[in-house]
């Protein structure tokens, strides 16, 4: 009878056949693992035998339980109909960024002048989806200090009081940016501008403008509640980023949260 569509390249099918050493035994180990006994088609001495529990044999993962014991004159072989498709748990922290593909997850690092804050929350990702890039940091400014005008803010007088890094590696080339203000800050100052500067090393009480090559990519004024605030100069490759004080407020913060967004491309 002819085919009906386009005739097939292969007239037959190979399944895979395993052969078996007999003896006094109704256990058996498959070569290939099985989610069932229906997966594979069992013969002893050339006789089909019948699959399922209270009948001939049954079988899951590797293993062949027949329901009597051969004897060693016997032949055995099975034809695999089938094989369960296995599922692995990744070990933790074993998938990198690189294994993803165009749609990956990195992060940035705060400085201990961050980090170090009591109740501070700092958290931070940057998301890749084909060539862009957006970075998301995170901030409860809870247990951090602000100080005077234009002053570095952190943990009381604790260095690397920056909120991470910029490099084109990870964030690509930042175009824009925006301050999103959830909680109203209280305690220290609210009016929170956004600097970067090349070292990491600054201070919390110390100005801004003691570290090199320091540029503020916004002036925000007082953050309340619901205020969105652009950062129309981005941050250069290799920065570090500060948060720095626009007016003379000399407490802790007791509240306050804050999300920085930067948008990029490579």
């Amino acid at each position: 009878m002819a085919y009906i569509g386009n005739i097939p390249t292969d007239n037959f099918v190979t399944f895979a056949t395993q052969n078996f050493s007999t003896s006094a035994t109704s256990s058996y180990t498959l070569t290939h693992a099985v989610s069932n006994e229906n997966e594979i088609a069992l013969f002893i001495n050339n006789v089909r035998q019948h699959p399922g529990s209270g009948k001939a044999y049954t079988a899951t993962g590797t293993a062949l339980t027949l329901s009597a014991n051969t004897a060693s004159t016997d032949t055995m072989y099975c034809i695999f109909l089938g094989r369960a498709i296995q599922s692995t748990v990744p070990s933790t922290n074993s998938i990198t960024p690189a294994m993803l593909g165009d749609t990956t997850v990195t992060a940035l690092t705060a400085g201990t002048g961050i980090t170090t804050g009591t109740g501070t929350i700092y958290r931070a990702a940057v998301e890749k989806l084909g060539n862009v890039l957006h970075t998301k940091i995170l901030i409860d400014l809870t247990g951090l200090a602000s100080s005077g005008n234009g002053d570095i803010i952190g943990k009381a007088a604790t260095a690397n009081s920056h909120i991470g890094q910029i490099t084109a590696a990870v964030n690509g080339t930042v175009l824009s940016g925006k301050i999103t203000c959830m909680e109203a800050p209280a305690g220290g100052d609210p009016d929170i501008n956004l600097w970067y500067a090349d070292e990491a090393t600054g201070t919390e009480d110390a100005a801004i403008t003691g570290l090199s090559n320091q540029v503020q990519m916004c002036d925000s004024g007082d953050l309340a509640i619901g205020t969105v605030v652009g950062i129309p100069t981005p941050p250069a490759a290799d920065k570090y980023l500060y948060m720095v004080t626009g007016a003379a407020t000399d407490a802790n913060y007791t509240a306050g949260k804050i999300l920085i967004e930067f948008f990029g491309y490579e």
